[in-house]
Formats: structure tokens, C-alpha cells, sequence
């Protein structure tokens, strides 16, 4: 019994793996010693349930986003770091659930962890929420970095999604560590291929990324 459960078990792997569109891989796949935590495959996010389209954590994107990341990956091993990932590929019916939240204006579940400055109401206005996003692109990542030793991620001065100036890049209010910090993801993220967000530390985009302006819809399994 327990063989053939490992064995559907490796036909299902194989059979979603199949399913990625030509130019796309499993992040781990080409890049093994990656954290993945999907925060949309949790309700741990500023919806506060399981997003559209995430059906297990596992980090998708093109295939020349890996092989920059895994540049990424290489330089921060040799500072006993590594790169975790909390977003990468993201269908565009994901979007299309952000998008329906958002218009919800009295489901605040998740205001005082995400977004305790900021009225819902102004969310599309201020650029939190938009009906497309590069990340259905395959190219964009939002990201951190772990220490090894710990096993903890570094302090970067707010929390992942949060929507605010405590997540602009050059935010001046942070302590010595947590500007080092985000000194650190910045300088190896846009040395090794991509671009930042002002207003995200965690988000970069390859440069002359492969699909850009497509808005693919195929699911994160």
C-alpha cells in the first residue's frame, strides 16, 4: 500500500511538472537549497485565506529568472545565507481575487497585521491592489533572506506585504541591522539581474524578462 501511494504520488509530481508552459520551471527544481513559504498558499496574508490558484507551495517562474536567482543563491552561501521565497509566479486569477477583496471594503480581517495606516477604500488609488501584476509575468519575485544558522530570516524593518512607507526601499527609519539588511538583499538581487520596487524591499524583477505583458493563468501545483 505504501508503494503504491509513493508511486501516485511520484505520477502526480511528474504529471504537474508536464504541465508548466514551455519556459518555466519549479524554482527548487533548478535550485535546490531554496526556502519556498508561499504566503498565498496559507491564510497567513493580507486577505487572510488561501489566494485563487495556489494549490501547493512550490515557486514557479521562467527559466532565466532561475538561473539569476540561482547566481543569487551562490553568492549568499558563501555568507552562510540564503534566498527564501514568499512569491514568484502568480496567476492572474490570484489577481483577479485581490482585486474582489479589495472592493470589499468592510472585510478588514487582516487591517492591524498588513495595512493599519492605510483605508482600504484607497488601496487601488495608492497602488497596492492593481487588476494585472508582473508577477503572472514569471519574472518577479518577492524574496528575503534567511541565516543559516538561525534558521531565521533577517530583520528587515516590516514584515513581508506590508502596506506602508516602513516598506519603502529607502526608508531612513530603521535601525543599523535592518538597513544592512536590506542593503545586502538590494545589492545581490541588482547585481546578479534584476530591478527593485521603491516601494517593496522584497520585490525584483528580472531585467529583460522573456514574457513581458503576458498575464499567464496557469495554477501554482
Amino acid at each position: 500500500m505504501r508503494f503504491v501511494f509513493s508511486f501516485l504520488l511520484t505520477l502526480y509530481s511528474l504529471i504537474a511538472f508536464a504541465q508548466l508552459p514551455k519556459g518555466f520551471v519549479y524554482a527548487k527544481t533548478e535550485i535546490p537549497t531554496l526556502k519556498v513559504d508561499l504566503q498565498y498558499c496559507s491564510d497567513n496574508n493580507f486577505v487572510g485565506e488561501i489566494i485563487d490558484g495556489y494549490n501547493a507551495n512550490v515557486a514557479i517562474m521562467t527559466t532565466q529568472t532561475a538561473s539569476a536567482l540561482n547566481k543569487v543563491q551562490a553568492e549568499l552561501a558563501k555568507q552562510n545565507l540564503s534566498i527564501k521565497i514568499y512569491d514568484a509566479y502568480r496567476p492572474q486569477r490570484a489577481v483577479n481575487h485581490f482585486v474582489r477583496w479589495a472592493k470589499v471594503v468592510n472585510d478588514t480581517l487582516m487591517k492591524k497585521q498588513f495595512y493599519p495606516r492605510v483605508n482600504k477604500r484607497n488601496l487601488f488609488k495608492e497602488g497596492y491592489i492593481a487588476s494585472k501584476s508582473r508577477h503572472s509575468s514569471g519574472s518577479t519575485l518577492d524574496v528575503t533572506i534567511v541565516d543559516l544558522k538561525t534558521g531565521k530570516a533577517l530583520d528587515m524593518g516590516s514584515p513581508y506585504d506590508f502596506f506602508g512607507s516602513e516598506s519603502w526601499v529607502e526608508n531612513k527609519n530603521l535601525t543599523e541591522a535592518q538597513s544592512k539588511n536590506r542593503q545586502t538583499i538590494q545589492k545581490v538581487m541588482l547585481t546578479n539581474g534584476f530591478r527593485n520596487y521603491s516601494q517593496e524591499w522584497w520585490h525584483f524583477t528580472l531585467r529583460g524578462e522573456p514574457y513581458r505583458n503576458q498575464y499567464f493563468d496557469f495554477l501554482v501545483e
